[in-house]
């Protein structure tokens, strides 16, 4: 229990933690109107999640009902790959802002929650 306590420590006395913290990092930046570059960008991250692994589960039943192998042997790589490919596409248009800005709460909330946990153990 220790261990894990020292741990939290030297995570939240990170600059960055620390900084979530102080400044009270927030979500509100997703109140603002998105520009037609991150919506377009989030679209295609969302697209690349449909031609990910149901594509290639689509591909694997018609290979299995078609009796041709190759057409999941050769297309589930392409099509992983193509779906990898749309989401860093989106990653580019979207940028890293909303990212990071969605870090910086979860990780203000995350610590926030596991400081409390850690006080109410403290008192019994």
């Amino acid at each position: 229990m220790k261990t894990i306590r020292r741990i939290f420590n030297k995570v939240a006395e990170t600059d960055y933690v620390r900084s979530a913290i102080e400044e009270q990092a927030d979500l509100s930046a997703f109140k603002q109107r998105p520009t037609p570059r991150i919506i377009l960008g989030t679209t295609a991250i969302a697209f690349s999640y449909v031609i990910g692994w149901p594509a290639v589960s689509l591909l694997g039943t018609l290979a299995v009902y078609f009796k041709k192998p190759l057409l999941v042997v050769i297309g589930g790589p392409l099509t992983y790959g193509l779906s990898h490919l749309v989401f860093l596409l989106g990653m580019y248009l979207a940028g890293a802002k909303y990212t990071k800005i969605f870090m910086r709460w979860a990780t203000r909330m995350a610590i926030e929650k596991l400081q409390r946990q850690t006080w109410l153990r403290d008192k019994d």
